[in-house]
């Protein structure tokens, strides 16, 4: 019986597969990666190394054995079909008879498009059989502090989010949920909506920042419209920006709320508040 991880060299894959490493003996883990050479750290580790691609379904089909638990992390690439790529995943790990499918899905109130790449998955795995733990992740605390470079540069955090809140947690905090699951016993066809335990508005986070750096910075509450000119005139594709643009609205009605406390149950701990995270990255 292996643990296997998709995206594991990804930003939450990491965290995932370091804290495996502190739980079950390496040669229990799996890493699935696209580029061997990104887990060379965890194969000098002892972690067996998996090369697959969600796109060539091929490179999955003795990938699983029987019994195996495997944490299907959900892939980022919005352009090609997101469902089409993990049933790829999720069609071999049925063939194999795997014990556990655990997938990183999103808030069960978030009616924004991103969700629909997620419901759209989690249907096909609810009609496979196979044994699942939907892990619906809300926010994380790093999609907003890794991008302080342009906050600084114009002492303002913009958003359209009007005064809405988010329960966001480190990815840290997400991994340990996950391994929690993919270690422990009796989560089988559960569904867990994860959030951080104290739930922070964008003036909350400029207040924040401003009492971190020493810089008075303020929250530019703007329309969907305009948020979504900003993104793309950064750069940002048109439909990628309507989409980060669209869960600012879903923000704006409280749709990324997560009031269950099922995150820090299952990490074992407090989730890492917002504050923590800035600090983190201020210092980086």
């Amino acid at each position: 019986m292996s643990i296997v991880v998709t995206g594991a060299t990804g930003h939450l894959g990491r965290h995932v597969v370091e804290q495996l490493l502190e739980k079950v003996p390496a040669d229990q883990i799996t890493a699935v990666v696209r580029t061997p050479e990104k887990a060379a750290d965890f194969a000098d580790r002892g972690v067996k190394i998996a090369v697959a691609d969600y796109n060539t379904p091929e490179t999955f089909d003795s990938l699983f054995s029987a019994g195996d638990k495997v944490l299907l992390i959900s892939g980022n690439e919005f352009d090609k079909g997101r469902v089409q790529q993990h049933k790829v995943v999720l069609d071999a790990a049925k063939a194999a008879g795997v014990a556990l499918f655990a997938y990183t899905s999103a808030p069960g109130s978030l009616t924004a498009a991103l969700a629909d790449d997620h419901r759209g998955t989690e249907e096909a795995i609810l009609a496979s059989g196979v044994p699942y733990v939907l892990l619906r992740n809300g926010w994380y605390n790093e999609n907003f502090t890794e991008q302080l470079a342009p906050v600084l540069q114009y002492n303002a955090v913009t958003q359209a989010a009007g005064d809405g809140r988010v329960s966001s947690a480190s990815r840290a905090d997400y991994a340990a949920a996950a391994v929690a699951v993919l270690t422990g016993e009796g989560h089988e066809n559960k569904t867990y909506e994860l959030g951080g335990d104290e739930a922070w508005s964008f003036a909350e986070y400029a207040a924040e920042l401003s009492k971190q750096t020493g810089k008075e910075i303020a929250y530019n509450a703007v329309s969907v419209e305009a948020y979504t000119g900003i993104l793309t005139g950064a750069g940002l594709p048109e439909p990628f920006a309507a989409i980060l643009a669209g869960v600012d609205a879903s923000i704006e009605k409280g749709e990324l709320v997560v009031a269950t406390g099922d995150l820090s149950r299952l990490a074992g701990r407090p989730t890492t508040p917002i504050a923590e995270s800035i600090t983190a990255a201020l210092k980086g």
